[in-house]
């Protein structure tokens, strides 16, 4: 590694030359200079990493020189260093985009802890998180293998989540391929624990986890009793390590009062989940009870198209005879037009607001090639969740929220997997499209690669024909039909999709936020 070059412009500059020689002796260059004004010229000449920059200097003052370096050279971290307290210089040394603050007299160690902090900062988090994951591997891979309930499930995946961030930093490509492997690992021993349980929660198992059906009566509904409005704001396919990536982003505005995981139901899709997640009904339920709100895959007409009517009877059913509303954000335009609403939704006990981003990207993301570029893995597509958030009408929802005594929620009906193997599928032209999931007449697969339920009834789910099996798919494992194969497999090949087995399908957030 280059040597980290620092310029230091101090008008008593010969005072300070011992600490130059001790930065000197842990290998900095440092280049000395005594005003302002040659601290330009030198920039203009140089390379420099850092600078520091004495406030009170004759001609050219530290601020002013602050205020020129940011011009010409924004990226530099600039440490100011004065002999004054008063808060009005370090209010204006801090709107100058300072990255630190010193108070002389400063000693060594003061000056090497922030040359550290501001220059090899990252290095020093990515060779800490490197190390720190390394003793936690070992342990992860035991409780791996001694995970045995729904709820240590949560718990792991939340500590998997934690580093999958935490190393997204580091430069360790052997680090990454070994994260890769113990989380593939998790996925796979996670679609085993599924499949063993998931017919036995359905009917009625006594350690049955949090799930769709289940998740608004056990969490949302208790936040109703009280007399403040509830915000529930439903952002479809949102996984739970973009809601850790953007958690900070909300606790700017508001405080969390509780980081749950729930249990999706399958096929993990918006058409399923989410009508059993606002009805509080399986599928087949609720095409029993509530046949003029359920729409089959074979049939015309939106999937969704009746959400908030499978709400309002969820309500009544639990004894809420309460006002609701019901806003899908599918645009720009319907977001500033909610944001405009919101003073008057203030007066309705819960209102629903669905955001349909994420999973427009993920759709986008597999049928365009510049947005598969920007969203290539998961750490990009963090970062463009993050990217829309910030920019997004829902972060001025959280603004207005945040000035206001109201219930917040955050949560989703469904994650997705980014995919990568395929699984050879046949079936008749009336098979299911979903890449993930698959039901049909004449299916011809391999059960041992997948999940397979052979009585759609015995999970809950509507029965097209006589004979019409359900399978779904594994860990990133996806469908994929012999004709065409080739080109198939190529066009969906490690894009994001939903409708099967996965920790990151399956174990989605439901977050409760309050004013702070």
């Amino acid at each position: 590694m280059d040597k980290i070059s620092i310029l230091w412009a101090d008008d008593e500059i010969d005072l300070l030359k011992p600490h130059i020689l001790f930065l000197e002796d842990r290998g900095y260059t440092v280049i000395p200079v005594t005003s302002g004004s040659e601290a330009l010229d030198e920039l203009e000449e140089n390379d420099v990493d850092l600078v520091f920059l004495d406030e009170n200097m004759p001609g050219l003052s530290g601020l002013d020189t602050l205020s020129e370096i940011k011009s010409r050279h924004p990226h530099i971290p600039v440490i100011m260093i004065t002999k004054s307290e008063e808060e009005h210089i370090m209010d204006e040394a801090l709107g100058g985009k300072i990255s630190d603050y010193l108070i002389k007299p400063v000693n060594p160690n003061q000056i090497l802890l922030s040359v550290k902090k501001h220059t090899e900062a990252r290095r020093l988090v990515s060779e800490k998180s490197t190390f720190s994951y390394q003793q936690q591997f070992r342990e992860i891979s035991m409780k791996l293998m001694d995970t045995r309930n729904a709820d240590e499930w949560v718990e792991l995946y939340k500590k998997l989540v934690y580093w999958d961030i935490e190393l997204a930093s580091t430069q360790d490509q052997n680090i990454h391929e070994i994260f890769k492997s113990q989380k593939s690992e998790a996925n796979q021993l996670f679609c085993k624990f599924y499949e063993r349980n998931y017919i036995d929660w359905l009917e009625d198992a006594h350690d049955k986890p949090l799930m769709s059906p289940t998740v608004l009566r056990e969490k949302l509904f208790p936040l109703l009793e009280d007399e403040k409005p509830t915000f529930l704001i439903v952002i479809d396919n949102f996984r739970y390590d973009q809601w850790k990536y953007i958690q900070p982003l909300f606790e700017q505005y508001l405080r969390v009062d509780a980081d749950d995981i729930f249990y999706s139901i399958i096929p993990t899709t918006t058409q399923f989940a989410r009508n059993a997640m606002f009805s509080g009904l399986m599928p087949a339920e609720i095409e029993r009870k509530f046949p003029q709100y359920w729409v089959n895959e074979d049939e015309e007409g939106f999937k969704n198209q009746y959400e908030s009517e499978l709400l309002g009877e969820n309500l009544r059913r639990h004894g809420f005879n309460i006002k609701h509303s019901y806003n899908k954000i599918l645009n720009i335009q319907y977001g500033k037009k909610l944001l405009d609403s919101l003073p008057n939704l203030m007066n309705t006990k819960l209102n629903v607001i669905i955001y349909n981003f994420i999973d427009m990207l993920s759709h986008a993301r597999t049928d365009s090639n510049i947005v598969r570029e920007l969203a290539e893995d998961e750490k990009a597509y963090r970062s463009v969740t993050l990217s829309w958030m910030e920019h997004s009408p829902l972060l001025d929802v959280i603004k207005f929220l945040s000035e206001h005594d109201v219930n917040v929620v955050i949560t989703t009906d469904h994650g997705s997997v980014r995919i990568d193997n395929p699984v050879r599928v046949k079936g008749d032209r009336d098979i299911s499209v979903n890449l993930r999931y698959k039901q049909g007449r004449l299916l011809d697969y391999n059960p041992k690669q997948l999940f397979e339920v052979k009585e759609p009834r015995r999970i809950f789910l509507p029965k097209r024909y006589i004979t019409s099996p359900y399978i779904f798919a594994h860990n990133s494992d996806f469908f994929a039909y012999p004709n065409n194969y080739n080109q198939y497999v190529q066009y969906y090949m490690n894009t994001f999709q939903h409708g099967g087995i996965s920790m990151e399908e399956i174990l989605i957030p439901f977050i409760t936020l309050r004013r702070k």
